[in-house]
């Protein structure tokens, strides 16, 4: 039996020397590992292949994290290990190695926990058991390949689009509760001076404006309603600028508040200041999502809105995570709690999570509230995997996907009878050609995710298919 160790220098191949005793108890092997004189005597080094470089050995260790024979170590193996490949065993600690290894060469490979004992012998005696390396270089190059591998896991990952979307939209919420609550401190500060504002503007980002304009109420005149209304104008509802420009300054002649000091209204007009900052941040940062939404998941979010979209990829970890869930997941993500809690007491289980701030659940009647989450939910699966696994990004296939939910809500509502899916799937396609795109689409389906995989590494892998 031979033992295969990848080192951060090299390969290693150990061979067995001690009888059928070693591997025939795992308690003999533990008690083994510990003492280098008795372990020494079970294994001796057959041969080490060192690595040529920095870059061969990241090369290596990558294709061993994914279970690849690299061309280096299939040759190691094949000058080192006898040619009878039937009477050899080679353990290896990787099972998805052993498996190639088993695969590619014919070796019988074992990976059980007598192997896993074994190497973690020859890693805690490394430094001894191999030769010809100083004290100190397995370490420095553990070091040296641990920060090479990180870097290129980091720079080549195939989330990195989702990982912006899940931080702009975990952002936009905390900005959402804080602005609230600083918008309500304002209300409330403010107030003493002037109470009659807050039932004349409801808006709480045009209400922190108004506190920077006005500052004193007593200082107000016909003079400052035109400087009143450009400051209304800015109002992102409809709003009768005149009207209530008037109306501010009739309530403030009429005020029952208390005056308040200058240096007090300083501080309430920095304040009013940072929450009107922190709601243009958030007009920003919520534009700044919508592109990537368009960019990651362009189907998925003409489906069902840029922020249920964004919210279903922050919950299910990424895009490609979202596209392995089935329907039944996707439709009650983000009710994991109500889930359990109902499978305990054995009570009704939750119809829907996240996607019940879709506006196609508010717009179904109450008894239809369930199949419409159902059918929304199977249609926001269909929509992130065709945004996962499309070579050319699109949305025509989520605009087609809505008018089918739409259609839906009709037939429950009027009976209208909806279109079918084959008839919908052949005009977004239709769509798709008329729209300058190719005639077929190509769609890697060999492995989830190895498109955006391809994508990330600058070359493309796994066997293509075409969708019609």
């Amino acid at each position: 039996m031979f033992i295969l160790f990848e080192t951060a220098s090299g390969y290693a191949l150990f061979e067995r020397v001690a009888g059928d005793e070693v591997g025939m108890e795992l308690d003999e092997v533990q008690e083994a590992v510990k003492d280098l004189a008795r372990f020494g005597r079970y294994l001796k080094l057959k041969s080490f292949a060192p690595f040529k470089s920095a870059a061969h050995a990241l090369e290596n260790i990558n294709d061993v994290s994914e279970g690849i024979v690299n061309a280096h170590l299939k040759s190691f193996l094949e000058l080192n290990l006898p040619g009878k490949k039937s009477k050899v065993q080679l353990g290896v600690f990787e099972k998805g190695l052993a498996g190639a290894i088993k695969a590619d060469l014919g070796y019988d490979c074992q990976s059980n926990e007598v192997v896993a004992e074994v190497v973690r012998g020859i890693r805690l005696h490394a430094d001894k058991l191999l030769g010809g390396l100083k004290e100190g270089d397995l370490e420095k190059a553990q070091l040296g390949l641990g920060h090479s591998y990180s870097r290129a896991k980091v720079k080549f990952n195939v989330n990195r689009a989702d990982n912006m979307i899940i931080q702009a939209i975990a952002l936009l919420d905390q900005l959402d509760k804080d602005i609230n609550t600083f918008s309500m401190r304002v209300r409330e500060w403010y107030s003493w001076h002037f109470p009659e504002l807050i039932k004349i503007v409801a808006d709480n980002h045009l209400y922190a404006k108004l506190v920077k304009h006005i500052r004193d109420k007593s200082r107000l005149t016909e003079a400052d309603i035109p400087a009143l209304e450009d400051v209304l104008a800015m109002s992102a509802t409809p709003i009768d600028g005149p009207g209530k420009a008037r109306q501010i300054l009739e309530a403030a002649k009429s005020s029952m508040g208390t005056d308040i000091a200058d240096t007090d209204m300083d501080n309430i007009e920095q304040f009013a200041n940072r929450v009107v900052e922190l709601g243009d941040y958030r007009k920003s940062l919520h534009a700044y999502l919508v592109s990537k939404m368009h960019q990651v998941a362009p189907n998925l979010s003409a489906l069902i809105g840029e922020t249920v979209g964004a919210r279903l990829i922050s919950h299910a970890g990424s895009l490609t995570n979202l596209s392995k869930y089935p329907a039944s997941t996707v439709q009650i993500l983000g009710a994991e709690k109500a889930l359990f809690r109902a499978l305990k007491t054995k009570g009704n289980t939750p119809k829907y999570g996240l996607i019940y701030h879709s506006t196609f659940i508010g717009r179904a009647g109450q008894k239809n509230k369930g199949r419409i989450s159902r059918f929304l939910a199977n249609k926001c699966s269909i929509a992130s995997r065709i945004d996962c696994f499309i070579e050319k990004p699109t949305q025509k296939f989520g605009e087609i996907l809505r008018d089918q939910v739409e259609e839906r809500l009709k037939f429950y509502e009027e009976g209208t009878t909806p279109r079918k899916n084959a008839d919908a799937m052949k005009s977004a396609l239709d769509a798709v050609k008329a729209g300058g795109d190719d005639d077929e689409m190509e769609v890697d389906l060999s492995v989830p995710g190895s498109k955006r995989k391809a994508d990330a590494d600058g070359e493309e892998k796994g066997t293509k298919k075409k969708v019609r």
